[in-house]
């Protein structure tokens, strides 16, 4: 299991990787002010897909994602 230092060391990097350092600041401030609920986030995550949407969405990334 990653120690809490590594999993947030990658977690800015992965905003980092999509949000510009202001909103990345927004969106801490974001979670620590609405008491992020990830259990509630998480039942509604998917609600509106299927099995074979999210399939369909996995194959779509999977042929388009980027080589590294």
């Amino acid at each position: 299991m990653k120690s809490d230092a590594i999993i947030l060391n990658e977690a800015m990097a992965a905003l980092g990787a999509r949000l510009n350092p202001v909103e990345i600041e927004k969106f801490i401030v974001l979670i620590n002010r609405n008491g992020f609920d990830y259990q509630q986030w998480r039942t509604q995550l998917w609600q509106e897909e299927t099995l074979e949407s999210l399939s369909r969405k996995a194959q779509t990334y999977y042929e388009n994602k980027p080589s590294v």
